[in-house]
């Protein structure tokens, strides 16, 4: 029980981020949008560690673990890695984009670095369909992180569940903190692939 709890709690480190950051931005996140959202995020780490429990059956037991191991840690330093990439360009760029000019072209490239980028609209009411946008763009490391934990006796339902009460959680803790995060103008994000590293230690330790 203690690793699905830990699991769904680091998985929701992301969705508290970005909760802040649409809090910070004026951005409201209705009941159903976030219900859109934690569904997305827990209904795809359910599958993901689902079908690594059935891939579990053909490979052997101590390879399971070993390419877990490898695969978290390999998702923790690359979330890190974009992370410091973010406060570099940041930093370049107080205007959140950067400008790179090839000779006589004006050739522009545009980095956005906008969390709440998925209110297209501009309505600061982020919708059910952008919701679903933003969840399914955010669950790809759910759905990594899913799949390299599946052999380590993870239950899928359980972690399913879980998530999605660590989800509303975190929406709503990211809703009461947001502006006091956001006004501090640091990335947190490299703190969810620290999670990810740790968590593939304690799951060697086990």
């Amino acid at each position: 029980m203690l690793q699905e709890v830990i699991l769904a709690v680091i998985v929701s480190v992301d969705t508290y981020l970005v909760a802040a950051a649409y809090c910070n931005s004026g951005i409201r996140i209705p009941l159903t949008s976030a219900a859109v959202i934690n569904l997305t995020g827990a209904g795809v780490l359910g599958i993901s560690l689902l079908l690594s429990d059935i891939a579990g059956c053909f490979i052997p037991a101590q390879l399971c673990r070993t390419l877990g191991l490898i695969v978290l840690t390999a998702i923790g330093v690359i979330t890190v890695f974009k992370s410091l990439v973010r406060i570099l360009v940041r930093r370049l760029s107080c205007k959140g984009e950067l400008s790179l000019r090839t000779g006589s072209s004006g050739l522009v490239i545009k980095l956005y670095l906008d969390d709440t980028a998925a209110d297209v609209d501009d309505s600061k009411l982020l919708s059910p369909t952008e919701a679903a946008a933003l969840a399914l763009a955010s669950s790809l490391d759910s759905a990594a992180t899913g799949l390299s934990c599946g052999f380590c006796g993870i239950s899928p339902l359980r972690t399913a569940l879980l998530t999605f009460a660590a989800g509303f959680a975190a929406i709503t803790a990211g809703n009461l903190t947001g502006k006091k995060i956001s006004s501090a103008d640091r990335d947190l994000s490299w703190l969810g692939g620290v999670l990810l590293i740790a968590f593939a230690i304690f799951e060697t330790i086990l």
